[in-house]
């Protein structure tokens, strides 16, 4: 199977993870970290389920899952350590044209989760379209060692750099010439490195306008 890549914003959107124990918590995780409203079933919780259910930041709909727990949702994914319920989830999920997800049965899955690698606004999924999950991870560590924290604040800066150069009216030529500079310039090995009275003076000579280290770090404190 051919899967088709795509990032999705998942803040507010009603996600509903079928399972409660290690995998539905890793699973539910990572969609509260995205900002999905996350909604969880099942006959068991663990203690940080448990927890995230008594603080509010998911809602527990009960141990028995029934179709009209996934009514308006966005996702859901089965994560239980049953195949034959997970299983009916998926049924139930594409019935209702409801992406869905379930943990090891790629039949059942109309999407799958990539391993991620994330600095800052800079995201790396690695699929192997749910052939071999485990080499997926090892790329993605591999990955890890290649960017560093330096890629965060980088990314963080050119964000607040390219809004104040497209609002100087350049034509698209002088704004993909100067954007194309600024991705290909040493700034990065710099960051690593601290050298921000050097990376001060190379903005200036791109941006042909005087940018400080103090300016700098104010880019990365509205960061």
């Amino acid at each position: 199977m051919s899967y088709y890549p795509i990032l999705v914003d998942l803040t507010g959107k009603k996600a509903v993870v079928v399972g409660g124990g290690q995998v539905g918590q890793r699973k539910i995780e990572t969609l509260l970290k995205y900002g999905a409203k996350v909604q969880v079933i099942s006959m068991e919780l663990t203690s940080d389920l448990r927890r995230y259910v008594e603080e509010g930041e998911i809602t527990y709909l009960g141990s028995e899952f029934g179709g009209e727990h996934i009514d308006g949702a966005f996702l859901v994914i089965a994560a239980t350590d049953d195949p034959s319920l997970n299983h009916v989830v998926s049924a139930c999920a594409r019935e209702k044209g409801i992406l869905v997800n379930a943990v090891d049965q790629p039949g059942d899955c109309t999407f799958i989760v990539p391993s991620i690698l994330k600095r800052g606004d800079l995201v790396i999924a690695v699929s192997t379209s749910g052939k071999s999950p485990a080499v997926a991870k090892k790329i993605r560590k591999d990955l890890e060692n290649r960017y560093g924290r330096e890629y965060e604040v980088f990314l963080a800066m050119l964000g607040k750099l390219r809004g104040e150069i497209l609002r100087k009216g350049f034509s698209q030529e002088e704004n993909k010439g100067i954007f194309e500079r600024l991705a290909n310039s040493p700034i990065l090995e710099m960051m690593r490195k601290e050298e921000w009275d050097g990376i001060a003076l190379l903005l200036t000579e791109i941006l042909h306008r005087p940018i400080s280290k103090e300016k700098i770090f104010e880019y990365l404190k509205a960061e």
